[in-house]
């Protein structure tokens, strides 16, 4: 029997259907009793911020191509259209059940403990009285409420926004009378309202702003009647575009964009669910949109601002226990961090090992009179960086500063701007990589001068050098002054600033160049060694699998008789458990408290175990319009730190573990009746419990 082929549209899934699986796999965590209350609201806005994103990125990409014609199918033969259709089918599915996770199991659930949103049906006459107060002291002179008439026609909605579509009587005092008026509510309005002590029934009384606005917009229209106001709000979309051939500064290029992020194209439109059907006609006509891209919510159409709400509630018994991340043996903040990192190499996996070495290696190197040279690479760093601060100082005292920052880090561009004038007005160089192509690896290179020759210390990771997020994201990173890989950080930072030829790597694989072929050459090697009768083997951690070629290779590799086992967080186009196929792998995903960031890349290899650490997802963009790196493990005892606690540990998840079925549904593991829980997260996590 021949053996099926590899380029049927049956054996991919539609990446962006595998991402509205993924973010079904989210909002499960808002039901889940295990978890705490605060947290599973949390899980809930998490749910809809990633819905929020889908649509101004991904939704407004297929429309695009929609738009102009497009007939283009990626290897799943799906058209843009047929995309579309289903994802509209999903999209408006997943909606209706975030709310009604919100209305039937987190609102009963929050009130029990006394947290509770407060109903304008429900206010005592003096909580009516202190809101009317309020409305009139801090709402009434921020509003701007805006009749249609020909002198005022249909305003311009920010992306995202609460609005207001208000149904009127009567003529006002220009004899006017449209029927129609617009209230939009600034950003700087709290979306909740905190009801104080002296008219709440106990600590957590909280009003929604929309309940408010309802409740008074009668006084933004005086002498009219109202007869409906109803909420609205749209997605727009957000990609940013550069013309990478037209532009002479990517920095103005990428300020430019900004200007228009918040008013391009509208690809969603949210409306109350008791919105009249008339009232949504409107809107969809003024904002071009059809009956598919219109979504009635059951509740506050922005959902993710009940984010606030984990703040303003102080109860630690609803939300997880707070932990106090390890630090290696011999790096006491007072520790030499030269002399650690020359005793060995130190392996840092976020968030159970801190972030604070990563600082203290660019803080003791800003004040080592012996350091000559810094030179950085910076994704996301977050407001107020350590990180940053580090390297001004540096800068300011003569050290050679080399930092390339990536403008294009989508929704982060305005912070990185700001970032990078930062750091030229301070003295360092500042280069935004190569037009074209994303720089998205994470390296940090220390070159110090040591009696008679130049050593290179080295920090290389997964994630980004953002100290927040490496409390909320697992991540790996490795301090070295290993010769060769401090070779190549220098030859990839010199590829990024400085016009040549590409050198070759020593021990590194980079995106563009190598990582892609040469991760095919490993999975090709695995199989061979099927074929040949030998142990073969390969486990991946990583956030997406999308790569058709990459696919391929899997595929073959699982025909050959290699045992694959993929930790796909995210997006996942392999389709496993097809007979004669991918018999031989497994595909799950983690979904924890913690958001699963590592990538790591696992090769049997004859026994010589190979363990690859990386910034790179494997996706199209990685490979070919990325800059990454991959960078090998070579020390035994922290390989088979990886292999147990990174790799292993995950595998025997059954706790928080979704494994993807063949039809690219996800089904959650369980602990069977004799079956111990086991939570990879969890257990790493205990000792460090406070």
């Amino acid at each position: 029997m021949d053996a099926p082929s590899l380029s049927q549209p049956e054996l991919y899934i539609n990446r962006e259907l595998s991402l509205l699986q993924f973010n079904k796999r989210v909002l499960e965590q808002a039901r889940d009793t295990d978890t705490p209350l605060l947290e599973r609201l949390k899980f809930l806005c998490i749910s809809s911020t990633n819905l929020d994103e889908f649509f101004e990125i991904r939704v407004a990409g297929l429309k695009q191509k929609i738009a102009s014609g497009s007939v283009q199918a990626g290897p799943d033969n799906f058209s843009p259209q047929e995309v579309m259709s289903q994802v509209s089918v999903q999209a408006h599915t997943l909606v209706d059940d975030q709310y009604r996770v919100l209305n039937e199991e987190l609102i009963p659930a929050l009130a029990e403990e006394n947290i509770r949103f407060v109903r304008r049906t429900q206010w005592s006459e003096r909580q009516a009285e202190w809101l009317r107060t309020f409305f009139n002291q801090e709402l009434l002179p921020v509003l701007s409420p805006l009749g249609l008439d020909p002198a005022h026609p249909f305003p311009r909605i920010l992306n995202k926004s609460l609005n207001f579509i208000v149904s009127l009587k009567g003529k006002d005092a220009f004899g006017r009378s449209s029927g129609i008026a617009i209230v939009q509510a600034p950003r700087s309005l709290p979306r909740l309202v905190h009801l104080p002590d002296e008219c709440s029934d106990g600590p957590y009384d909280f009003v929604f702003l929309s309940s408010i606005i309802h409740e008074h917009v009668g006084d933004l229209f005086p002498g009219m009647d109202v007869t409906g106001c109803y909420q609205f709000r749209v997605t727009r979309n957000s990609d940013l575009f550069v013309d990478e051939e037209e532009i002479d500064d990517l920095l103005h290029a990428v300020e430019g964009e900004l200007l228009s992020r918040r008013y391009g194209d509208v690809v969603r439109l949210e409306v109350a669910d008791n919105c009249p059907r008339e009232m949504a006609d409107f809107l969809l006509a003024k904002f071009h949109l059809t009956e598919d891209d219109l979504y009635q919510d059951n509740g506050p159409v922005n959902l993710n601002r009940l984010l606030a709400i984990y703040d303003l509630v102080d109860r630690p018994d609803l939300k997880y226990p707070p932990f106090t991340p390890r630090r290696p043996a011999g790096l006491a903040p007072d520790q030499n961090i030269f002399e650690a990192i020359r005793a060995g190499d130190i392996l840092l996996h976020h968030p159970f090992d801190s972030f604070l070495p990563v600082i203290d290696l660019l803080r003791q190197a800003a004040a080592d009179p012996g350091v000559l040279a810094i030179k950085q690479t910076l994704y996301r760093t977050g407001p107020d960086s350590a990180i940053v601060n580090a390297l001004v100082d540096a800068a300011r005292a003569g050290k050679e500063v080399t930092v390339v920052i990536e403008l294009r880090a989508r929704f982060d561009e305005e912070a990185n701007i700001q970032l990078a004038t930062r750091l030229q007005e301070a003295g360092a160089h500042v280069v935004y990589g190569v037009v074209g192509y994303k720089t998205h690896a994470k390296m940090l290179l220390v070159t110090r001068r040591e009696a008679r020759r130049l050593r290179h210390y080295v920090h290389l990771g997964t994630g980004n050098y953002h100290a927040r997020t490496a409390r909320l994201y697992t991540d790996y990173g490795l301090l070295t002054c290993n010769t060769a890989l401090g070779q190549d950080a220098q030859r990839v930072f010199q590829l990024l600033t400085s016009l040549g030829k590409v050198k070759q790597l020593r021990k590194m694989m980079q995106s563009p160049f190598t990582l892609h072929k040469g991760l095919i050459g490993k999975i090709d090697r695995e199989a061979q060694v099927a074929r040949d009768g030998g142990k073969a083997r390969i486990i991946v951690k990583c956030n997406a699998l999308i790569e058709p070629q990459i696919i391929r290779a899997l595929y073959q590799a699982s025909q050959a008789g290699v045992k694959i086992d993929l930790i796909i967080r995210g997006i996942c186009c392999l389709r496993p458990g097809v007979p004669g196929v991918s018999d031989n792998i497994r595909v799950r995903s983690i979904v924890g408290r913690f958001l699963e960031h590592t990538r790591v890349f696992y090769f049997h290899n004859g026994g010589d175990h190979e363990i690859y650490l990386s910034s790179a997802d494997w996706m199209d963009r990685n490979f070919f319009r990325r800059v990454e790196i991959a960078f090998p493990v070579e020390n035994k005892k922290l390989r088979q730190r990886i292999l147990r606690e990174g790799l292993e540990l995950y595998l025997s998840d059954n706790c928080e573990a979704w494994v993807l079925q063949r039809d690219g549904s996800y089904k959650r593991r369980r602990p069977g009746p004799r079956q111990k829980p086991r939570s990879a997260q969890r257990t790493l996590l205990e000792p460090l419990l406070s």
